[in-house]
């Protein structure tokens, strides 16, 4: 069975976020990004986009009783399937139950099971639901990458869940695509002009060319706080010494390196053997 294999592996993709409506889009584009990497074709990346949807509008809607919590996505890709898991720990949901009033609110579990093959839901430890989706997808094409150890969950504490998201991803072919789709819907919601998205997508290609090699495990881990226009991002572990070379590296003929020159404070922050590399990019309209 193609899932028991999906899952033995970290996740090529790991996200944590608010319940915010907004962040929805957020895990929309992440999709739209794996999708465009591996070739899943247009009607099965809709199904799997309209399924993960309504799993992620139970958590906004239902996990937490109207307060803020956290919502967890991962994706487990190779060539044969995509495994979807979304998760919270709030008070979850029932899959046997769904009332009339409860399928006016859209929480769409019908829908999930229509379209996902395999559906199965899970109680987290301490409370909340896992719903794990598994999807065929006959035309995608297998990443290759040689894994390492070291991937690490992203987490954001409960008090900056508000304002911030975590990112793991990889391999980097992986990220080329997920994290500048992140980064610009970020900005936006950030306010940024067209111009500075335009930046800010060009930062996140910098990261995934100039700092997945040093990174200390297999995947790419970025935060991203958003304020008022204005991006902190926070890339990391990096091998001790190799976040100067991530700012100074890939410098077009006669410019000074992208992170150099269009981030608006750069700070090294050390966390044990390893680094932390702090970027904040604001809009000075």
């Amino acid at each position: 069975m193609i899932a028991a294999t999906l899952m033995d592996e970290p996740p090529n993709v790991c996200l944590t976020l608010s319940n915010q409506p907004d962040n929805v889009l957020l895990v929309r584009e992440t999709l739209s990004g794996m999708a465009e990497t591996v070739g899943v074709d247009g009607v099965d990346l809709n199904d799997i986009r309209t399924a993960v949807t309504e799993a992620c509008n139970n958590v906004v809607l239902h996990a937490y009783g109207g307060d803020e919590g956290p919502l967890q996505v991962e994706l487990y890709v190779n060539a044969e399937a995509v495994e979807v898991v979304v998760r919270d720990h709030g008070t979850g949901i029932k899959p046997h139950i769904r009332s009339d009033e409860e399928a006016a609110l859209g929480i769409g579990l019908s829908i999930i099971q229509a379209l996902a093959p395999r559906v199965e839901f899970k109680d987290v430890d301490g409370g909340g639901t896992e719903v794990r989706m598994e999807f065929a997808t006959p035309s995608a094409q297998a990443l290759h990458w040689q894994r390492r150890n070291g991937f690490q969950r992203p987490t954001v504490a409960q008090s900056q869940l508000a304002t911030t998201t975590g990112v793991a991803v990889g391999p980097d072919t992986l990220a080329r695509k997920v994290l500048p789709r992140v980064m610009c819907v970020l900005a936006a919601r950030a306010h940024f002009t067209t111009d500075r998205i335009s930046d800010t997508e060009l930062v996140a290609d910098a990261l995934v060319s100039d700092a997945f090699a040093p990174s200390t495990g297999d995947h790419l881990n970025v935060s991203v706080t958003v304020e008022p226009r204005s991006l902190e991002l926070r890339v990391g572990p990096l091998d001790s010494g190799s976040a100067e070379r991530v700012i100074a590296s890939s410098p077009a003929e006669g410019v000074a390196p992208v992170i150099e020159r269009l981030t608006d404070n750069r700070r090294i922050a050390s966390e044990g053997p390893s680094e932390m590399l702090e970027l904040r990019l604001r809009d000075q309209r």
